[in-house]
């Protein structure tokens, strides 16, 4: 699972009203080479919750690199955008699990993938 999907995700559990973001916790991680793709990066960070990708990035060591808040005139450096597109296209939790903040529901991620299937007491 890509951080970029991280920062989609959210708990639906029935009776959460704060299911975002969702905790992360890998047990695998891998890196991805992806190809660079500048105006992708330029056009998906107004999009992202910032301080979500900050968090989840530091939560598996590799949100070192990122700044904690979200400037401007960062959107426009060529240095910062390949560091948010290695971020957010080229790390991949492998194994894993999101938790939701509110519940503490645990969703797995297996493969790669995260199954955000909800049991029905949960519906």
């Amino acid at each position: 699972m890509k951080l970029l999907t991280h920062n989609l995700l959210s708990s639906h559990v029935r009776g959460v009203t704060r299911g975002f973001p969702l905790l992360l916790q890998a047990s695998e991680v891998k890196i991805n080479n992806v190809d660079y793709n500048q105006e992708f990066i330029t056009r998906m960070i107004p999009k992202m919750e910032w301080n979500a990708l900050v968090e989840a990035a530091e939560s598996i060591g590799h949100g070192n690199d990122l700044p904690q808040e979200l400037s401007p005139e960062l959107q426009t450096n060529e240095d910062f955008l390949q560091k948010v597109h290695h971020v957010l296209l080229e790390v991949e939790v492998v194994e894993g699990v999101l938790k939701c903040p509110e519940s503490g529901r645990e969703f797995p991620i297996s493969k790669g993938i995260p199954n955000m299937l909800l049991k029905e007491d949960e519906v």
